[in-house]
């Protein structure tokens, strides 16, 4: 069993930062893939970013991809996204998932198998 929780969301203008956390509890081994997804009201769920416990390998959504950073602090087993140069369409609940089973960062949310409860970013315009 893993545990996800994350922080570090809030109302933001546009054009500020915001850095969101995630961290992991139980079973946390270095064959995990960790990511971020996001989902706006009334839409579906879209990846955001993603990398691999064990490797250095990144994946970015081609919307944020010049605007965010994905890290990771193995020893405090938890996962950082850095928003910058925020903009009003960035607004959702951001969530931080595990794979279990990817051999890479992942884009795809059904190969996720662990889910944090979200955290809401708002960007006003």
């Amino acid at each position: 069993q893993v545990q996800l929780v994350e922080s570090g969301g809030g109302l933001v203008r546009t054009g500020g930062s915001l850095r969101l956390s995630c961290a992991a509890a139980g079973h946390i081994f270095s064959s995990y893939a960790m990511g971020w997804f996001r989902q706006a009201p009334g839409k579906e769920r879209e990846f955001v970013a993603a990398t691999h416990w064990r490797s250095f390998r990144t994946l970015y959504a081609g919307s944020v991809k010049d605007r965010s950073t994905i890290s990771r602090d193995n020893a405090k087993n938890t996962v950082y996204l850095q928003l910058n140069s925020l903009k009003p369409e960035d607004t959702a609940v951001y969530y931080c998932a595990v794979g279990t089973s990817a051999l890479g960062p992942s884009r795809i949310w059904s190969e996720y198998d662990y889910w944090g409860q979200g955290t809401q970013v708002t960007v006003s315009s």
